[in-house]
């Protein structure tokens, strides 16, 4: 445990992130594109090549096995045919903020948390494509809700890095206890907290924002503008618990759970297998970051 008169108060720091990273140019210009005119698709297409390391994860991505792509893909113009916009446009903006931090100070390992954050990401697509059209979010948001919404273990790794390694130390040795009740007796605040200050200050879109702020309570978020997003990234994180990283979350889903989304909770097994099959099938994918 690090001595009390060492620690720096987090809440406070958090919103003075002079010491973090600014959001980087070409993840605020992704941002500001609306993919559904010729124009918004060709600058996306043109930022995204001028960025060699974007350009190649975002073609890799393309030839993975858990797309099924019957044809080697070798431009990002091809690779948008098969991933689509919305996804390309999320994925790009996820590997431009992941690539930023991936050297935060101490242990911390930024490579689990691509693994845990693009595994969510497509668990969150099987579990939306089994949602009632009309309720069903926006796949460019649910995309980037779940490359993004853990964020706050890098702002932390940030803001103080010897007490981000003892949580992370905390969370190992406590397999089975919650990762909210370990960062709320170490720290006074958690993850999803920082990370929502993050996100405002980088003016994400609000949705993002409060799903960063409540995805382990979407409860307290039933008016919110990030439902059902909230909703979707708990349940994904409840069915691959500790996938990528350890960071348990009690893992019991009630059949309101499903209800909340439109979904029939007879369809629980089938999607929740959906889930860990598409999670799984990114770690080929995430292995080849090299973001360690």
């Amino acid at each position: 445990m690090i001595p009390s008169n060492t620690h720096i108060n987090l809440r406070s720091a958090v919103k003075n992130l002079d010491s973090l990273p600014a959001m980087p140019l070409i993840a605020q210009k992704l941002l500001a594109l609306k993919l559904d005119t010729v124009r918004g698709e060709q600058e996306m297409q043109f930022l995204i090549t001028q960025d060699t390391l974007i350009s190649a994860k975002i073609i890799g991505l393309a030839n993975s096995p858990m797309l099924g792509t019957s044809r080697k893909v070798t431009s990002v113009k091809d690779a948008a045919l098969v991933l689509g916009l919305a996804r390309i446009q999320s994925v790009a903006m996820g590997i431009a903020i992941m690539s930023l931090m991936k050297k935060p100070p101490g242990r911390f390992k930024v490579q689990d948390l691509w693994l845990h954050n693009l595994g969510v990401a497509f668990g969150m697509l099987a579990i939306t494509s089994a949602m009632p059209a009309k309720i069903r979010p926006q796949e460019d948001q649910t995309f980037l809700a779940g490359m993004l919404h853990d964020i706050g273990y890098l702002v932390l790794a940030y803001l103080d890095s010897a007490r981000s390694d003892a949580l992370h130390d905390q969370l190992a040795s406590q397999l089975d206890r919650p990762a909210l009740d370990i960062e709320r007796e170490l720290l006074g605040v958690t993850h999803d907290e920082l990370g929502a200050e993050l996100a405002l200050s980088w003016n994400l879109p609000e949705e993002i924002v409060a799903v960063l702020r409540y995805h382990h309570t979407p409860g307290l978020a039933m008016d919110s503008v990030g439902q059902p997003l909230a909703r979707i990234v708990h349940l994904a994180e409840k069915l691959l618990t500790s996938f990528g990283m350890h960071e348990y979350i009690v893992p019991t889903i009630s059949p309101n759970d499903w209800q909340e989304l439109g979904i029939n909770p007879d369809k629980a097994d089938e999607i929740a297998s959906n889930v860990v099959e598409q999670a799984e099938q990114a770690i080929q994918f995430v292995n080849n970051f090299n973001l360690k």
